[in-house]
């Protein structure tokens, strides 16, 4: 027999991989819970945390959002849409490029970061 332990990390594990964007804790929760359900807090941010430190799992910071969503590791360069209805992060796949034309003479860009915001097409 599975322990309950193992069952909920999978299902952490394979939700976050199923909607295959930024997820936060709430979501994950909700969404995996459907699969095992009384998924707390405490599991999600322990599962979370373990899969930051193996590697599978990364940090996506909004800016202005003090929560923090997590995606799939190994992901091709790539930008978010957060809906300002529902609060979901979707990815944009590519890159507008061209950005070094907008910064200032003498600066150097080492890095980017670019997000949308608007409603996305469940909640237009």
């Amino acid at each position: 027999m599975v322990s309950r332990r193992t069952d909920q990390q999978t299902a952490i594990r394979a939700f976050i991989q199923e909607v295959d964007r930024p997820v936060r804790v709430d979501e994950i929760m909700q969404g995996a819970g459907e699969s095992v359900p009384g998924i707390g807090s405490a599991t999600v941010y322990r599962a979370v945390k373990a899969g930051l430190q193996a590697g599978w799992l990364v940090e996506v910071h909004l800016p202005g959002d003090r929560r923090t969503a997590y995606e799939m590791a190994g992901k091709d360069h790539h930008h978010h849409f957060e809906c300002n209805n529902c609060g979901k992060v979707y990815d944009v796949e590519g890159c507008p490029g061209h950005l070094s034309k907008l910064i200032p003479s003498g600066f150097v860009m080492e890095d980017h970061e670019l997000v949308l915001y608007g409603r996305c097409n469940v909640c237009v």
